[in-house]
């Protein structure tokens, strides 16, 4: 279960992360609060997910799937630019995602 909170809160540090863009340096409402809104949940879950998780791995598999979501939903919906380098980057930060997930670190 501990494993599942850090995925959901990496999903939604993607939507942070994203938001924080869109809000334009906070100048535009509700993109701000939806940053808000999905940076206290996630920050929450990966609290709750460190009562039984190692942080060392939690917190890689956390900024990992946030960092890979962004740049994939960067990608598809803003126009960042696609590049082979980029794709088989992105998919080596989620096979270590998966290894660190793996990994078993649960006390």
């Amino acid at each position: 279960m501990a494993w599942l909170l850090v995925i959901v809160a990496g999903i939604l540090e993607t939507g942070f992360a994203v938001c924080l863009k869109l809000s334009h340096g906070f100048t535009r409402l509700w993109p701000t609060v939806a940053f808000a809104s999905f940076a206290l949940g996630s920050f929450g879950l990966l609290t709750l997910s460190l009562k039984k998780l190692d942080v060392g791995p939690a917190y890689a598999v956390w900024t990992g799937i946030g960092a890979a979501g962004t740049a994939i939903y960067g990608m598809i919906f803003l126009g960042d630019l696609v590049s082979t380098l980029k794709i088989v980057s992105i998919s080596l930060v989620i096979i270590g995602v998966i290894g660190l997930q793996l990994s078993g670190s649960a006390h």
